[in-house]
């Protein structure tokens, strides 16, 4: 077994509340007994939605606050995947950072397949990989990429990914459906694809996002056969915590994917 942990916390209030959040979920998941810990998408410093203030992106900021986290990692002994960004070329790219337990640098996995409606702010990156701490396997597809590119969490499994973790941000709009229960048929397709990504994979998807009234959707932990191991109630902040059986993600359907004639 594998104890996870998902920061469901909410929007920060500033880039440097982020970091301070950040640190005080470490803490509490080493102290639940985590291996590991991932953080909504673009978590440091916010993600730059319509009608969030954002301070301009800010390198300098960036790698300060990188640190703080990798030092908080380090201290708590448990592996951590911060949504956050990072500017490469002169161009803003969402991203998560992927810290060893010890503190060190495991390495970034960018956002590659962006949304339409993210194209007036970020860039796409490029490139896929897959991370491991202690037992673990994982990789890492953000938001719009899970949602609709299910390539994203194939391309991990198909290389020995148990879970891929799926850092978003969702908030809700106006007149939007309040749900109560997770992948409630009258909602958007969004959570019933956190089903699917695992099932036709045969590996844990693990999904999460950030805390607020009205959530179109929240985080959430699914088995490689499709059925739920369990979601944080709708709004409330905190850790979600699951314990996986890593034997339960064979991969097996991923691995028989012969692709697609042209």
């Amino acid at each position: 077994m594998f104890r996870i942990a998902l920061a469901n916390l909410r929007f920060p209030s500033t880039p440097g509340e982020s970091v301070a959040l950040a640190e005080q979920a470490i803490a509490q998941a080493s102290i639940e007994g985590a291996g590991i810990i991932c953080f909504p998408e673009c978590f440091v410093p916010g993600y730059r939605a319509p009608g969030k203030k954002i301070p301009p992106p800010d390198p300098a900021f960036l790698e300060r606050a990188w640190s703080a986290i990798a030092a908080a990692a380090a201290h708590a002994n448990i592996a951590v995947i911060l949504g956050t960004e990072r500017v490469v070329d002169g161009k803003l790219l969402v991203t998560t950072l992927v810290i060893n337990r010890d503190g060190t640098i495991a390495g970034f996995q960018d956002k590659v397949q962006i949304d339409p409606s993210e194209e007036g702010t970020y860039s796409p990156g490029s490139g896929r990989r897959i991370f491991e701490t202690g037992p673990l396997t994982f990789g890492i597809s953000i938001c719009h990429e899970g949602w609709r590119y299910p390539e994203t969490v194939r391309w991990p499994a198909r290389r020995g990914a148990q879970v891929v973790f799926h850092p978003h941000f969702h908030e809700a709009e106006p007149g939007g459906y309040i749900r109560s229960t997770f992948a409630d048929p009258a909602n958007t397709f969004h959570e019933k694809a956190v089903l699917c990504r695992a099932a036709e994979n045969t590996c844990y998807f693990a999904t999460v996002n950030c805390a607020s009234a009205g959530s179109p959707t929240t985080s959430a932990v699914v088995r490689p056969d499709g059925t739920l191991v369990s979601y944080q109630p709708y709004g409330k902040e905190g850790l979600l915590i699951a314990d996986l059986d890593l034997t339960l993600a064979t991969g097996l359907l991923a691995s028989r994917w012969l692709g697609c004639a042209e």
